[in-house]
Formats: structure tokens, sequence, C-alpha cells
């Protein structure tokens, strides 16, 4: 057996359906389009969703809330998840290379879930206020990278 000895189920394929090969082949004159109509005349196309005239479904049903386009995407880390982690000295980078996040989107954001037993580095883009204080209570210290004065 080979690759160039396989070959679909009996009854898997169809052959393609020829139009407007003239009157005995059952197909010809009108190539299955009927007669006249909008679907008939040559260059129709029509739109993804159309249903006739009929109002498409995409617009019959009712649509809520909005999505904001400002919204920030943060790449979330827990303290209980750092304390776990080996090393005392956390930055994006090293985090995404241990695999612990993956993508960073709009910057890193340190969480307080879980207990932090030891004295840890940890440098992001944004700390809650809860994680802020565990770290330093710790002995830690909370860098924010990127931070403005604004």
């Amino acid at each position: 057996m080979n690759l160039s000895g396989l070959k679909p189920p009996a009854g898997q394929t169809h052959s393609k359906k020829r139009v407007g090969r003239g009157m005995g082949s059952g197909r010809g004159k009108t190539s299955t389009r009927g007669h006249k109509g909008q679907h008939a005349g040559t260059g129709f196309s029509q739109k993804r969703g159309f249903e006739g005239g009929q109002m498409p479904l995409h617009r019959r049903l009712p649509k809520r809330g909005f999505t904001n386009i400002f919204k920030k995407q943060y790449a979330i880390v827990n303290l209980g998840r750092l304390d776990q982690l080996e090393g005392d000295a956390f930055t994006p980078d090293r985090l995404r290379d241990l695999g612990v996040i993956h993508k960073l989107g709009d910057g890193l954001k340190v969480l307080a879930s879980g207990e932090l037993t030891r004295a840890i580095t940890v440098e992001a883009h944004l700390f809650s206020k809860s994680a802020m204080e565990k770290i330093q209570a710790a002995g830690g210290t909370a860098t924010v990278i990127g931070a403005t004065g604004a």
C-alpha cells in the first residue's frame, strides 16, 4: 500500500454537474437557472444571509449590549501561583519563559488570590491593591512597569 493507491470510498465523490451542454443533456438552454428572474442573469451574486427579501436571520435576532473597543486585555497571574514557582524575581518575560502566561496583551496584572509565604520581587504593569499589600507584608517588592507620572 502506498499514497498513490489511496482513493475515497465508493459513493463518497460525485461527478461535477455539467450545465449548458445542449438539450440532450437535460441541463441545456437555461442551464438549471429557470426562466428570467433575478437569479437567471449573468453576473448574479447574492449577499451572505440573503433570504429572498425576507428579513434575514441576523437582522431578526435581538441585539444586546455593546463591545468596548478600548477595553484592555491583561495577562493575569495570582500570588498563590507565584509562590509555587522557583526563584524570587519575576518579570513578564520570565513568566512567559516559565509557561505561566502565554499572551501578554496590554500587560501583566498581579492579583492577590492565594497565600504568599516568602519575599519575592515582582515587576508588572498593574497590581491589585491587596496584591501590593501582600507582597510588601511578606518583605518583597512590587515594581510597576511603564508607570507614567500622569
